[in-house]
C-alpha cells in the first residue's frame, strides 16, 4: 500500500470497519492541532483552581496543549467511542432508595481501561499489518484515559459530538453514556469534519440538577464540589457543607447524564465485561461498609473502583449512611446503620472516624 490520498481514504474506511468489529461504535479522525479555545478553556479552569488537588492537571498542562510531544511524528488522532450503559440498572430508582449504594454506571463492571486498551492495540496491529508493505515503522500510541490528552476536544474535532454544558461529550444518536479512547498515528489519514453545532440550546437541566451545584456556569465545572471528584480523586475529608447533598452516591455521580435529554438516544452495551459485578447495581450500604480490606481488594480486582482506595471507600459510605432519610429509611435500617458505624468507630483511621462521627450525629437527629 502506498500513502496516496486514495489509499489513505480506503485505509480510513477499513479502520472504521475494524473498529466496529472490535466493539467500538464510532470513529473519527482529526489533526493534532487544537482550536486555541480549548487550551484557553483549560488555562482558565486551572487559574480558577477548579482542579482541586489534581496537581497533575497543572504540571502536565503543556502536554495537553502540545500533544505532538506525546508521540513525536504523529500527525493524526483517531478518536473512538464505546457504549457502556447496561440495561436494567435502574439508576433513578436506586438514587431514591437511601439504604442502597449508588455507584456511577461506568464502574459497575470490569475496568474499561484494560478492555479498551486491548481492543485499541488490536486495531493498531491491524493498521501496521495493512501498511507493512510500504511502511515498516508505523509510529503510533494508544491512550485510554491514561495520558494528558484533551480527549473530548479531539472527539469534537473528529465529529463524534459536541461538548455539552455539563462538560461531557454529547452525541445526537448516542447521548453521553460512552467511553472515549485515542490512537495517535503518523499516517496522513483524511480528516473528518468536526461537530460544528452545539445542540444544547437553552437547556440547563444538567446544571440545575447537580446535587452539590458544582457547575459555576455552562461548560464550567468546579471539581472541588463535584461528587465524582470528592468520592474518587480526593483523599481529604469531604467538606461538611457538601456531605448531606451527596445522598447515597459512594463512587461517582451520574445526575447530569441522567437528566440530559439527549440520553434518550443512548444505546445499551453488548459488552459482557461491563455488566455489574458483586451485585453493585443493587446492594445495601451497610453490606458494603462491612467489607474488610481484604474483601474490598478481592471484590474490586479488575474494577475501576479499586482506584478510590479502601479508606476513601469507607469515608464515602459513612457519609451515605449518615444521609439515610427519615422519609424512606425504616427504624431497622437506621439501627443497623448506627450499629455498623459504631463497630468501626474505634478501629478506623482519623479520616474515616471523622465521617463516622458525622454520620452518627445525623442518624441521632432522625430519632
Amino acid at each position: 500500500m502506498t500513502s496516496s490520498k486514495t489509499d489513505m481514504d480506503q485505509l480510513a474506511q477499513q479502520i472504521d470497519r475494524w473498529a466496529q468489529e472490535l466493539g467500538f461504535q464510532q470513529t473519527g479522525i482529526s489533526a493534532l492541532d487544537l482550536d486555541p479555545q480549548h487550551v484557553q478553556h483549560l488555562d482558565q479552569w486551572l487559574a480558577e483552581g477548579y482542579h482541586g488537588d489534581m496537581g497533575y492537571m497543572e504540571t502536565r498542562r503543556d502536554l495537553r496543549a502540545k500533544p505532538q510531544t506525546l508521540v513525536p511524528g504523529a500527525t493524526r488522532i483517531i478518536s473512538l467511542r464505546m457504549d457502556y450503559l447496561v440495561n436494567d440498572t435502574q439508576p433513578v430508582k436506586l438514587l431514591k432508595d437511601s439504604s442502597k449504594a449508588y455507584l456511577s454506571r461506568y464502574a459497575l463492571g470490569r475496568d474499561y481501561h484494560k478492555l479498551i486498551r486491548k481492543r485499541l492495540q488490536k486495531l493498531a496491529d491491524k493498521i501496521s499489518t495493512e501498511i507493512a508493505g510500504t511502511k515498516t515503522n508505523h509510529q503510533y500510541r494508544v491512550f485510554v484515559d491514561s495520558a494528558p490528552v484533551l480527549e473530548r476536544a479531539y472527539a469534537n474535532h473528529s465529529g463524534l459530538g459536541w461538548i455539552g454544558k455539563n462538560t461531557m461529550l454529547l452525541n445526537r444518536k448516542a447521548g453521553s453514556w460512552f467511553f472515549l479512547a485515542e490512537l495517535f498515528t503518523d499516517l496522513p489519514l483524511p480528516i473528518d469534519q468536526p461537530e460544528q453545532k452545539n445542540h444544547c440550546g437553552n437547556c440547563t437541566a444538567c446544571l440545575d440538577i447537580c446535587p452539590t451545584q458544582a457547575f459555576t456556569g455552562p461548560y464550567q465545572l468546579d471539581a472541588r464540589r463535584c461528587i465524582s471528584y470528592l468520592t474518587i480523586e480526593s483523599k481529604a475529608p469531604i467538606p461538611v457543607e457538601l456531605r448531606s447533598k451527596m445522598g447515597n452516591r459512594i463512587f461517582g455521580c451520574d445526575d447530569c447524564q441522567l437528566t440530559c435529554p439527549w440520553n434518550r438516544f443512548a444505546k445499551t452495551t453488548s459488552e459482557s465485561d461491563f455488566s455489574p459485578r458483586h451485585q453493585l447495581d443493587n446492594i445495601q450500604l451497610v453490606e458494603l461498609f462491612e467489607w474488610t480490606e481484604q474483601q474490598f481488594l478481592k471484590n474490586t480486582e479488575g474494577s475501576p473502583i479499586r482506584r478510590t482506595g479502601y479508606e476513601s471507600w469507607l469515608r464515602n459510605i459513612a457519609v451515605a449512611l449518615g444521609n439515610l432519610l427519615a422519609s424512606d429509611a425504616s427504624e431497622q435500617e437506621k439501627k443497623k446503620a448506627t450499629q455498623v458505624l459504631q463497630n468501626r468507630q474505634g478501629s478506623s483511621s482519623e479520616l474515616v472516624r471523622e465521617h463516622i462521627e458525622w454520620a452518627l450525629n445525623c442518624l441521632q437527629r432522625l430519632d
